[in-house]
């Protein structure tokens, strides 16, 4: 998984060393994630996650997002702009036996430095969504049997049970994002 990441980070450096309009960088909070953003004009942008999920265990995780630029603020005109940013777009991930996906919100404050084409951010990207757990076990072998118990030959098709329900985690989703702009 690491080696990956590093190749998704390598292949993102590379082609904005090619392009105008991209930035790169890193995402922690919730998860680790490599990001990559693409400046469609001055007011929009994309914006595209890919890495680790760590709540509610570790699971892949990809994010797609389209932002706008809401507001530019120039309080520190000597260090650089101060900005709020928001965005939807979906979210889908998964591990051996879970996966989810769901819509996703975000919402950015930040600052992009005057000197350096660098920007340090903090943000809040909500997935409301569904969470798929399969292959659960059936609670101790219970089958509702009189003697309780399923012979052995049945015990692994009662075992195997699918959960489907609202994607609790993905409401404490959070970050900082760190980006460098070519």
């Amino acid at each position: 998984m690491k080696k990956f990441l590093l190749l998704v980070v390598a292949s993102l450096f590379v082609t904005g060393a090619f392009a105008q309009d991209w930035s790169v960088g890193a995402r922690a909070g919730s998860g680790f994630q490599a990001v990559g953003q693409y400046s469609l004009n001055q007011k929009n942008y994309v914006e595209a996650r890919f890495g680790l999920n760590l709540v509610p265990g570790a699971a892949a995780d990809l994010t797609g997002l389209y932002n706008w630029r809401l507001v530019q603020w120039d309080w520190t005109p000597e260090a650089g702009t101060w900005f709020l940013d928001a965005g939807v777009g979906a979210s889908v991930g998964g591990a051996k036996q879970y996966a989810y996906f769901g819509a996703t919100g975000m919402a950015r404050f930040g600052f992009k430095f005057r000197k350096v084409p660098i920007s340090l951010s903090i943000d809040y990207s909500p997935v409301i969504g569904l969470d798929f757990v399969y292959g659960l076990g059936g609670g101790a072998d219970y089958n509702g049997t009189e003697a309780g118990y399923a012979p052995v030959e049945t015990r692994a098709a009662a075992n195997k049970r699918t959960y489907v329900g609202f994607h609790e985690a993905g409401l404490w989703n959070s970050g900082i994002t760190f980006t460098y702009t070519f």
